[in-house]
């Protein structure tokens, strides 16, 4: 199967103010954010993607362009409405710590799965959604390029942790525990059993033993020797 890297975008000018963005419109990535997708995009330019999907709203968008002005090859580039933010309804634009003293945050917190955000999205369907856009473009490009495709997805923290607690085998409602930081990188195969998790929520280090495919054979006891670099 192919593999997919899921970046979350850089930081925005709302994460540094504490604000709960959502899905409003004019939210790019601040100094910082550019720095940080920047070189998250000179990680991946060791690594050649066939594909570069993207949430549609502007910050993860800017985090996109990033990764492809870094790419030797051309990737496809789309947007992926089943990748944006979770649809937080009436808490969209407001202060996270406002929204902390809210009722339904201690559930956001222990039980998300039975979370509907009023006026807005449930956090189950959320998963639902994401995971299914991911195995659809995963299976689209192992189709086209074949079973070493890598390709990348940028989408939001929230997003990328529902996928990552699927591919885990993670009730939803243990998905707080995984952390996803701004501009992060993590990697998921989706071999025919099961899918196997190569990273999470990483900064730094060399990503070339990408470029040399992945096993997707059965998994090896007692770990195996490892990815090697180019």
């Amino acid at each position: 199967m192919a593999t997919v890297i899921l970046v979350r975008h850089g930081r925005t000018t709302a994460n540094a103010a504490g604000l709960l963005a959502g899905r409003g419109a004019g939210v790019s990535l601040d100094q910082i954010g550019r720095e940080q997708a920047a070189l998250t995009g000179d990680r991946l330019a060791v690594v050649p993607l066939v594909g570069v999907v993207s949430s549609p709203l502007e910050r993860c968008q800017e985090t996109a362009q990033l990764i492809l002005d870094r790419q030797a090859g051309n990737p496809s580039a789309p947007t992926d409405p089943d990748l944006t933010e979770c649809d937080y309804g009436q808490w969209q634009g407001r202060m996270l710590s406002d929204l902390s003293t809210e009722d339904l945050w201690a559930a956001v917190q222990s039980q998300p799965s039975a979370v509907i955000f009023p006026g807005g999205e449930s956090m189950a369907a959320m998963q639902t959604r994401s995971v299914a856009a991911i195995r659809r473009h995963d299976a689209a490009f192992e189709a086209e390029y074949g079973p070493g495709a890598v390709w990348v997805a940028v989408s939001h923290g929230d997003i990328i942790k529902s996928i990552l607690a699927d591919a885990l085998g993670m009730h939803l409602d243990l998905f707080q525990r995984i952390n996803v930081g701004p501009a992060s990188v993590s990697i998921v195969h989706y071999r025919a059993v099961r899918p196997s998790v190569y990273a999470m929520n990483t900064d730094a280090g060399d990503l070339s033993w990408l470029s040399n495919g992945l096993n997707s054979g059965d998994a090896p006891v007692g770990g195996g020797a490892g990815q090697t670099a180019q």
